[in-house]
């Protein structure tokens, strides 16, 4: 998620800055930074959902040993995410108060958002790393040599071509799209994204009426990226974001499917709802100026039963679930 690029055009619509640092961490070290253990740092906002992927395909690939993480509160200010709820305002590791300090040791005056996650070298405190699609694919393949045993693959060949339209529709239409209704600022902008976000949420829910999972029968990236939304949407986007044509708990093949993958582990243990509404209600003051929380919804329905183990499937395939202790949250 991104400081300071919620940029608007002509007609209204919202605009997302996808200029991110492209540089990636490889095993041949290409871009000039190699897989290393205790090398690099992870940073994530449990508020964003971008950064949500990252943490929880970290977490099932049993990374915590090779790549720490940091944390930034949700309460950023105009110009970077923070880490305001550790002691003193520093993040322990990187001992900077501000994202943007590790960004500007790189790139004097950086022109663009501060954005979660990003990857910084520890000992330089210089960012590595912030286009988040290639983060989450790196720590599957790059990071290998350092998954936990029993590590699931989230990235199958044979489901490659598959996953890749459909997490660019799902990007497109519900991960931004929720924001391109929120951000819009005149009535057709907002109407289209509305259309097309339901639309798209229609055809899922469709899909997910007799299977588990959304491609084959184990958890793959592409489950990932549209849970982050789906978990943040009646709290957040049902009401912030004007997305309000129904919530998720009132769409049955959604509800129980994210109800599933709440209830597994990785996923929901990420999630703080009220630290990611303090994000939300308090920051956009564009479209919230009185900064108010709302005190609901009510989120005791995330840990019901779900029934969906009789479509079949398994979340971890031939591997089995992360250890869920708190360590990287």
């Amino acid at each position: 998620m991104e400081v300071g690029t919620m940029a608007e055009t002509k007609t209204g619509t919202f605009d997302r800055d996808m200029n991110y640092i492209p540089d990636r961490i490889t095993v041949d070290g290409r871009d000039g930074w190699l897989v290393e253990p205790d090398r690099y740092r992870l940073i994530v906002a449990h508020a964003c959902p971008w950064a949500n992927r990252s943490l929880i395909t970290h977490k099932l690939l049993g990374l915590e040993s090779a790549l720490s993480v940091g944390v930034a509160g949700p309460l950023h200010d105009a110009s970077s995410w923070n880490f305001h709820l550790d002691p003193d305002g520093l993040d322990p590791v990187l001992r900077i108060h501000k994202l943007q300090e590790a960004f500007f040791n790189r790139f004097e005056d950086y022109p663009r958002g501060i954005t979660v996650p990003a990857i910084v070298e520890i000992d330089s405190t210089v960012v590595v790393t912030n286009d988040f699609p290639s983060i989450e694919e790196d720590l599957s393949k790059e990071w290998s040599a350092f998954h936990r045993d029993g590590a699931p693959d989230l990235w199958p060949d044979e489901h490659r071509d598959e996953m890749d339209a459909l997490s660019n529709q799902i990007f497109h239409d519900v991960n931004n799209g929720v924001y391109k209704s929120g951000f819009a600022s005149s009535q057709a902008a907002h109407e289209e994204a509305y259309d097309a976000l339901f639309a798209r949420l229609d055809e899922l829910e469709t899909r997910l009426t007799n299977q588990r999972y959304l491609v084959g029968n184990t958890i793959t990236q592409v489950d990932i990226r549209l849970w982050t939304t789906l978990v943040r949407f009646d709290a957040v986007y049902h009401n912030h974001f004007k997305c309000n044509r129904n919530k998720i708990s009132e769409m049955p093949a959604l509800w129980g499917y994210a109800r599933d993958l709440f209830q597994t582990p990785g996923f929901g243990d990420t999630i703080d709802f009220d630290n990611i509404k303090a994000h939300y209600y308090e920051v956009h003051t564009g479209i919230n100026p009185t900064g108010v929380t709302p005190k609901g919804p009510n989120t005791d329905g995330w840990l019901t039963d779900h029934g969906r183990e009789a479509l079949g499937g398994r979340p971890f395939g031939d591997g089995t679930p992360p250890l869920v202790d708190g360590s990287d949250t």
